[in-house]
């Protein structure tokens, strides 16, 4: 937990007020509390609780609106939906953090949504604080490491993140969020691409602990004997084991895949099986440290020679203790190896077994910069989506005002990075869309959690608080 302590700096109560019209008057402490009694986390990812990333002092606040896995298309869209929402959103945060600047990172292949997002932030007088500034279309652009570099020049330290390098980020989603929190609405639904081989592709505003499987049925598809769901991006996304779960405030999209699609062979190899693999064939041609996005920022991030001491049981434990740098964002597994081995899976091996050991990585250095060859080496996404065999749906998926009323919902609560949250309603209790159910536990990171339907509470598990919709609802 110490690359957090950064952000635990809360700013005085009185450092600045807001300049846009919807938020003057809102002192930088009261912003604060609203993000952080929304509930309010990173829509994606590891769901880090933003209150926490907003109590920082940074020089920039940072937009990401790459999207960079194939076939998710949410946060493009609704860019292009809530355009004014989602820069005032950014605003907020950027004041909040004291950034002198506002950057968005966003594909420039997206040529509807970026002059739209140009004309709104020129009619609102925001053009000396937030610069639109435009991205390849490659993977991984929204790594926030890569995002950082492409948008400041700035290389996040090994082990670091990017606050130690004066910025701070939040997507899309989560600037939407937080403008909801200045009106003081709670996080409540989120926002699902669903893509892959089926008969409809969209993306839907879901309530927060649907079923998973009342929204994979919007597909089209009924009966899914036959299919896979990867739960997230098809790079970094994980195939769900069962269908029984429920949707989180993170979950962005799910990829519907026939159960023999080479994807779907590719990420059921457990490390076990990987390690077999691997040993039997790696040849050290290195190709998965010369396309690993992390060392071309200049890490020592080098897969192969983690192979080599996985797979021949070296005692070089520096060389291990590398693994720590893998951002895991599968590069090397699904595009690098010319020869399909895991290296990923051995850099989660490496760093698991180093783990249970209490051995860490430290880093020598503290000024990085990218390799010379690094704009020789970027994946094109058309490349990547070619490779995993995703071609052929990779198309639009528009969203939909499709009715999803869950008759159940059962609300996780732990569904951020941090602690769970701690329930403040009793079974039996009637409970309206918005209200609290959840607490941070004192002294602990956490987010809130928050009725995401009217109803009553009939469940409080260990994992969840489950809601049953009232019947004239």
């Amino acid at each position: 937990m110490e690359s957090f302590s950064n952000f635990l700096s809360v700013k005085p109560l009185f450092y600045g007020i807001f300049t846009s019209p919807k938020v003057i008057g809102v002192t930088i402490l009261n912003l604060l509390n609203m993000v952080r009694e929304a509930g309010v986390i990173g829509a994606g990812g590891a769901g880090f609780p933003t209150h926490v990333k907003l109590a920082a002092n940074a020089e920039y606040i940072l937009l990401n609106a790459a999207e960079c896995e194939p076939l998710l298309r949410v946060d493009q869209q609704l860019m292009a939906m809530y355009p004014d929402e989602i820069i005032k959103g950014l605003e907020a945060a950027g004041k909040l953090v004291g950034a002198r600047r506002a950057l968005i990172g966003i594909k420039g292949k997206h040529k509807e949504v970026i002059p739209l997002l140009k004309d709104r932030i020129a009619a609102m007088k925001l053009s000396s604080f937030i610069e639109i500034k435009e991205l390849k279309d490659i993977y991984p652009a929204g790594d926030e490491q890569v995002l950082v570099y492409e948008l400041t020049g700035r290389v996040v330290p090994e082990a670091g993140i990017p606050i130690h390098v004066g910025c701070v980020v939040i997507n899309a989603e989560t600037a939407l969020n937080i403008y909801h929190a200045l009106h003081k609405q709670s996080v409540t639904d989120t926002y699902i691409t669903i893509s892959g081989d089926v008969p409809k592709r969209l993306t839907v505003k879901i309530p927060v602990g649907t079923p998973i499987l009342d929204v994979l049925k919007l597909s089209g598809v009924d009966n899914f004997a036959d299919y896979a769901v990867i739960d997230g991006g098809p790079m970094m996304g994980q195939v769900l084991m069962n269908l029984d779960g429920y949707v989180t405030k993170k979950s962005k999209g799910f990829i519907i895949l026939k159960k023999q699609h080479y994807l779907i062979k590719r990420k059921m190899i457990n490390i076990d099986q990987a390690r077999r693999v691997n040993r039997t064939s790696c040849e050290q041609c290195r190709m998965c440290t010369d396309l690993c996005p992390r060392y071309l920022l200049g890490h020592n991030m080098q897969p192969h020679k983690i192979m080599r001491v996985t797979n021949y049981k070296l005692d070089d434990i520096e060389d291990q203790k590398m693994a720590y740098l893998c951002c895991q964002c599968n590069l090397c597994d699904l595009f690098s190896c010319p020869i399909g081995l895991y290296p990923r899976l051995a850099n989660l091996y490496s760093k698991n077994k180093l783990a249970k050991n209490n051995i860490r990585y430290t880093s020598n250095g503290t000024n990085f910069h990218a390799r010379k060859n690094r704009e020789n080496r970027l994946i094109p996404s058309e490349r990547l989506i070619a490779r995993l065999g995703l071609r052929e749906f990779n198309r639009p998926a528009p969203m939909t005002e499709a009715v999803v009323a869950p008759k159940v919902v059962y609300i996780a609560k732990s569904q951020h990075l941090g602690a769970p949250a701690i329930p403040v309603v009793s079974v039996g209790e009637h409970v309206s869309v918005g209200k609290l159910i959840g607490k941070i536990p004192v002294d602990s990171l956490g987010a809130a959690i928050h009725a995401s339907i009217t109803g009553t509470v009939v469940e409080i598990a260990d994992d969840f608080i489950a809601i049953r919709r009232d019947d004239n609802v």
